[in-house]
């Protein structure tokens, strides 16, 4: 029966957007799911290459993915090492900054007595209500934090067991796709999953380069500010925001207090918050985009996209997740005619 041109693009679209809400709702319901799996096949194609080259000198499979799984958990845990330090430095602070506060606050209502005519009794009722009201608000952040601790834990303890699986059973993975793809795409199979391995590399290449810059942007204004350790303190918390929001929360504590500490105002410490909002907004808006995206060959529009919608379905997970899926996307679209669309939206340097 003969359709007309109109009624198959309405067609065409309307198959693509059920397409689109139809992969979106899985991703997201299964995101329990999906997250640690999709995290440990990150893992176990950044360690290939290692687990490879041990194969070749001799070691069995299983101890050259428990060494190559062994170096990714080090690695972790001298991060969460640096989180814990960097808490106990704060914590060690604390009371003078407790002090400190107390004589800001004393200060404030001295200026709402005077400028204002509020008695020192009425502020205090009015500070009462607020700790009531904190009191409630830090009950359902740190219920909500539990929740949060209990999940992560879960897929913390999934990731290394999905990698380990990958990379110990990689070669039915490869078999399987050789299976279900159509004949005239297996020829190319090999190419393609070279490619996705090398897409991954360059992708931590250029998380390094990213956190780099952030740290040489964050010592740089640390430094403006006259900051003691700014480099130190600029690099340390470049680095934490690997773990998000609490990283770059907890780092940035320290150089806060110090700053207060040291310089006896409030205005430095706003400084400080002031240069790590400024730099955070840089990388999430330009150094990672411009940066990471030239590492994979992916437009920065695509980029941007891939965040938004990483964030949308999965969280912060997601935003770090997105990006290498659609680098693999473009790969895939590199190779397949019909797609040369999408590669065209997709592509850094389209043609």
């Amino acid at each position: 029966m003969y359709m007309p041109a109109t009624n198959r693009t309405i067609a065409s679209i309307t198959a693509y957007t059920q397409l689109v809400l139809f992969g979106g709702s899985i991703l997201y319901f299964g995101r329990t799911l999906f997250i640690p799996l999709f995290f440990g096949l990150l893992v176990a194609m950044i360690m290939y290459p290692v687990c490879k080259w041990m194969e070749q000198k001799g070691w069995g499979r299983s101890l050259s993915v428990a060494l190559s799984l062994t170096i990714v958990m080090l690695l972790f845990i001298m991060l969460i090492g640096l989180l814990v330090w960097q808490a106990r430095v704060f914590l060690h602070d604390w009371p003078q900054l407790a002090r400190k506060l107390e004589l800001v606050l004393a200060g404030l209502q001295d200026w709402i007595w005077i400028h204002m005519g509020v008695s020192l009794e009425i502020q205090a009722g009015w500070l009462s209500n607020m700790a009531k009201n904190a009191g409630n608000i830090v009950s359902a952040i740190l219920q909500g934090t539990v929740n949060t601790t209990i999940n992560t834990s879960f897929m913390l303890f999934m990731i290394p067991v999905f990698a380990a699986l990958f990379l110990y059973h990689r070669r039915v993975f490869v078999r399987c796709l050789r299976i279900v793809l159509p004949e005239v795409y297996k020829s190319r199979l090999d190419g393609i999953l070279e490619q996705v391995i090398h897409t991954y590399f360059n992708y931590i290449k250029g998380m390094i380069a990213v956190y780099f810059i952030v740290g040489t942007l964050n010592s740089i204004g640390l430094m403006a500010l006259g900051i003691r350790h700014a480099v130190l303190f600029g690099m340390l918390t470049a680095i934490m925001t690997i773990i998000p929001y609490i990283g770059i929360i907890v780092s940035a504590l320290l150089p806060i207090s110090v700053a207060w500490t040291t310089k006896g105002t409030v205005w430095y410490p706003l400084g400080v918050i002031g240069v790590f909002s400024f730099v955070q907004y840089l990388e999430a808006n330009v150094i990672f985009p411009k940066v990471v995206g030239a590492q994979l060959n992916v437009s920065t529009w695509a980029t941007l996209v891939a965040i938004l919608a990483g964030g949308i379905l999965w969280g912060a997970a997601g935003m770090v997740l997105f990006i290498p899926f659609v680098a693999i996307l473009k790969i895939v679209t590199d190779h397949i005619e019909g797609l040369r669309g999408l590669n065209l939206l997709l592509s850094r340097t389209p043609v």
